[in-house]
C-alpha cells in the first residue's frame, strides 16, 4: 500500500523538475510501472480481504447460500480470466527477457522487470480465486470453511 506514496513521490517529481528545472522523461513511465505493479498484486489482497465491490441489484436480497452459489460461478469465470492473463504473460516475459525487450520511449527501459512483477501478480491472484472458489462452494453447500 506504500507503492502508492511513491507514485506521488514520482508524479511531483515530474512536476516540479518540468516547472523549475529541466523536465524529466522517465517519471511518466515509471508511475505507470509502479501502478501496473500495485494494481495487480493489491487485486490478491483485494480478493484475500474480501473488499471487491459488488453490484447489488439483486445481491442483498438473496439468501447466504445463493449468494454464495453465485460467487463460486463468477469465481470460477474470474479463474478462466485469470489463466488466460497467465499464460499470455508468461509467454511476454519469456519474450521480453529472451530478445531483451526494451520500451519504445525516450526512456527505454528493460521491459522484463515489470512482466515478472505482472506474473507474480496474476499468479497470486489465481490463487487468491481459487482458494475463494472453494470456500463459496463450501458455503454454498451449507458447509462454510472458516
Amino acid at each position: 500500500m506504500l507503492v502508492i506514496f511513491i507514485m506521488v513521490g514520482v508524479l511531483f517529481y515530474s512536476a516540479v523538475s518540468k516547472t523549475f528545472f529541466h523536465p524529466s522523461l522517465w517519471t511518466y513511465e515509471f508511475a505507470q510501472f509502479l501502478m501496473v505493479g500495485y494494481f495487480l498484486v493489491g487485486g490478491a489482497y483485494t480478493l484475500q480481504i474480501d473488499s471487491h465491490v459488488r453490484m447489488d441489484l439483486l445481491y442483498s436480497r438473496w439468501k447466504p447460500r445463493t449468494r454464495n452459489g453465485w460467487d463460486a460461478v463468477t469465481t470460477l469465470v474470474m479463474i478462466s480470466y485469470l489463466v488466460m492473463l497467465l499464460y499470455g504473460s508468461l509467454s511476454s516475459t519469456y519474450y521480453a527477457i529472451e530478445y531483451g525487450e526494451r520500451s519504445y520511449s525516450i526512456w527505454r527501459p528493460y521491459m522484463w522487470p515489470i512482466k515478472v512483477i505482472m506474473v507474480i501478480g496474476i499468479l497470486l491472484m489465481l490463487l487468491q480465486a481459487i482458494a475463494q472458489f472453494f470456500k463459496d462452494l463450501a458455503a454454498a453447500r451449507g458447509k462454510p470453511l472458516s
